[in-house]
């Protein structure tokens, strides 16, 4: 029997084994669904402190409770030994995708698992990428360094692209109510991707390629830059006119066709919407095409925490008070309502923006109780106990996430001065004004 027919059989009885690289926000609820279904599942990561929770049936994602954790025990083997991709048949690579300091891709994590996956690779296994990439990354850049391993893609191994989709915080779209595109090197490759995702989700996706599954991904992420760009450039148009942009879109999203509601906010978050669009403007370059909508885009959103923080200046100024020297309260520094993940959170280039003229500066987040050393920020800083003597002892507070545990009416009640970048208070106040 060929490698091809055992590895779908395989597949097909549940017997296959699967290993997962990266046990993050996406690797590890993925790892979660296989497990679900009866697969064993091997989940590998660079952290021993994050294998050794899960070993100990311990969560470190807020959404992800220990007991789903602990419900899998059974056929979860988290480890930091990656020679034991050799005991697997099925290779998902689940690492992240940043940008340098140059807004250029930083392919260092993919290139450096395929690097190590090439040192045990061996015949009739899969190796799929889910991590968001330029379109080429896959059956190119990623195909070239496992075939320095001797064996040869479509024939001994095989290899396929299928995007992830995961919204972290979202219980209405899980892993297993998401279609799932998937995009092989050869129809073979292809063929068993989708036998492999079919066990977890209503739905896939095949398409014609890899090129077209991480084309697709691209664009999924870019329609949702260049809208939110749209209406962060029409929060401020609006403002100067004294409209709310809010009230605009609440009555807009009336129309039962042809529009779809995006709000605006202090700047873009998160591991996907920042990043993404600039993957294929960097690819672009290679075919002398120069992406002008989406790089316009990427401007105005990341020009939106210099515009909260002008808002901010002009608030204190009305109410006679300097930005240096004033105490602000940023509330919420991950990036969206209700997560534990500050990945790309304006919040953060609010706060040092804030800090470089003068401000002294707390925030509060009851999801990251500390901001830890980053790539791009060392603001090493800690939550602070929301109070009503605390939040009535700040010259301004800035609402940069609206948690569902904010109450605007103890916030409105007690804070002085508010700056709202999420319309957590949606009536009008003269203590609020809206950035």
């Amino acid at each position: 029997m060929e490698l091809h027919s055992i590895l779908k059989q395989k597949i097909l009885s549940k017997q296959a084994k699967i290993g997962i690289i990266g046990m993050g926000y996406v690797g590890l609820p993925l790892a979660i669904r296989f497990c679900e279904v009866g697969f064993k599942v091997y989940g590998f990561d660079i952290d021993e402190e994050k294998v050794k929770k899960l070993c100990a049936g311990k969560s470190y994602i807020k959404h992800i409770e220990d007991s789903e954790i602990q419900k899998i025990a059974n056929h979860f083997h988290p480890t930091s030994d990656f020679s034991e991709l050799s005991e697997v048949d099925c290779i998902i690579i689940c690492v992240p995708t940043p940008l340098n300091k140059y807004r250029e891709p930083d392919m260092s994590f993919v290139f450096n698992t395929a690097q190590t996956i090439a040192k045990y690779i061996k015949k009739g296994q899969i190796v799929i990428l889910e991590s968001t990439t330029y379109p080429g990354t896959t059956d190119e850049d990623l195909r070239k360094i496992l075939e320095t391993s001797g064996l040869k893609a479509g024939e001994d191994f095989y290899l396929a692209f299928s995007p992830e989709r995961e919204d972290p915080g979202n219980k209405e779209f899980t892993i297993s109510k998401i279609p799932k595109i998937v995009g092989g090197y050869t129809e073979k490759c292809l063929e068993l991707a989708v036998a492999l995702y079919s066990n977890i989700t209503m739905k896939t996706v095949p398409v014609s390629s890899t090129k077209v599954a991480e084309a697709a991904k691209i664009l999924e992420n870019i329609y949702r830059a260049v809208n939110i760009a749209l209406v962060n450039e029409l929060k401020i148009l609006f403002d100067k006119m004294g409209i709310d942009i809010w009230e605009v879109i609440e009555a807009a999203k009336t129309k039962p066709f042809g529009f779809q509601a995006f709000y605006p906010g202090p700047g873009l978050g998160g591991h996907c919407i920042p990043v993404d669009p600039f993957y294929l403007t960097w690819k672009a370059r290679e075919f002398d095409f120069q992406t002008r909508f989406i790089e316009l885009a990427g401007e105005i959103n990341t020009s939106m925490p210099y515009y909260v923080v002008n808002k901010t200046i002009e608030a204190l100024n009305a109410n006679h008070k300097s930005i240096k020297g004033s105490k602000i309260l940023i509330l919420g520094v991950a990036y969206k309502k209700d997560v534990d993940d500050m990945r790309e959170s304006p919040a953060l280039k609010i706060i040092t923006l804030l800090q470089e003229k003068g401000a002294n500066v707390d925030y509060n987040d009851p999801y990251i109780p500390e901001i830890p050393p980053l790539r791009k920020y060392q603001l090493k800083m800690k939550s602070i106990a929301l109070t009503k003597e605390k939040l009535s002892s700040y010259d301004a507070v800035i609402i940069t996430t609206d948690h569902s545990v904010y109450d605007p009416v103890f916030i409105l009640e007690n804070a002085r001065l508010i700056i709202d970048t999420r319309n957590l208070i949606k009536n009008k106040n003269s203590k609020v004004v809206k950035a």
